[in-house]
């Protein structure tokens, strides 16, 4: 494998502190609060809670079936283990069904401040780092932000999980990273970009299926148009040709001067063609008929 460049190491060492030793301090400050001999009746005394959460989809059904086992499953006495937990169902069980957190404090969902020191401050601070990581492109980490993320995430793990878990923490800053540490970080952020470009090729396609969905409604809702017309579609082209050859002639229609009665025979003079008259009101309640029918399809 080809050396990788500071900012790549160091995006490793971020992550070995992320995956590998802040997930071990949650869970030792989770048995705190949750006695894992206990753990299965504290769950079932908040099931309505917790599944509340999992319609919501707080909880999903992976973390779900780690939390309350099928029937089957039941008979071989098979419990809720934290050890089986991953530090996002923790971070929810711990801030939905204790006292560390209120409703109203929105704190969780960012980086505390230095003086902050509480628990919740701790989860926070290892949540929303986690979430950062997660979401950097290029597999890198700058120097200056490495060292701050790295204060801040060692004093929250040493205050969650003992001073032993701070020690570990201070040694992998130093230690010189093996290949293989460095290869499985970065095959880990190869697997993830990939991923995220098939989530992207996935929303890309539904994104296309809505669309496509959307003209087949549109194009049906036409032909329900079309079909509930009275007048055949080759008999209205016929009147919109007739009309249209109407309209060009008009001004060809001359008028006549008077208007006498012989023998019952009318001679029109001095007055407007009857017939220029009738044809214009036709042309004009067909503009506002077909003006009609061409914006209903419009609107489609």
């Amino acid at each position: 494998m080809a050396s990788i460049s500071i900012e790549e190491e160091n995006y490793v060492r971020m992550s070995l502190l992320l995956t590998g030793i802040s997930p071990r301090a949650v869970r030792k400050f989770f048995n705190g609060e949750f006695d894992p001999a206990c753990l299965e009746v504290s769950l079932k005394k908040d099931y309505n809670k917790l599944l509340a959460l999992q319609r919501k989809n707080r909880i999903n059904k992976a973390q779900w079936k780690l939390l309350f086992h099928d029937f089957l499953v039941i008979l071989f006495s098979d419990v809720p283990d934290s050890k089986k937990f991953d530090i996002t169902l923790m971070l929810t069980l711990l801030r939905n069904l204790t006292d560390i957190t209120n409703d109203d404090d929105v704190g969780f969902d960012f980086i505390p401040t230095a003086i902050e020191t509480t628990p919740r401050a701790d989860l926070a601070r290892i949540k929303n780092y986690r979430n950062n990581l997660a979401h950097l492109d290029e597999g890198k980490v700058e120097s200056s932000y490495l060292n701050i993320a790295w204060n801040d995430l060692t004093g929250a793990i040493g205050r969650l999980g003992g001073q032993h878990m701070k020690e570990e923490c201070d040694l992998l800053r130093t230690k010189t990273l093996d290949q293989t540490n460095k290869e499985i970080m970065m095959d880990i952020k190869r697997s993830n970009d990939e991923i995220k470009e098939l989530k992207e090729s996935l929303d890309s396609l539904k994104r296309a299926h809505e669309v496509d969905h959307a003209e087949m409604k549109k194009e049906v809702h036409r032909l329900k148009i079309v079909q509930d017309d009275t007048v055949p579609w080759n008999t209205r082209e016929r009147i919109k040709d007739t009309l249209k050859s109407w309209k060009e002639n008009d001004d060809k229609i001359h008028n006549v001067n008077s208007c006498e009665i012989q023998d019952d025979v009318s001679s029109v003079n001095n007055f407007p063609s009857l017939y220029k008259v009738f044809r214009r009101e036709i042309i004009q309640m067909s503009r506002l008929s077909f003006e009609t029918y061409e914006k209903s399809n419009k609107s489609l």
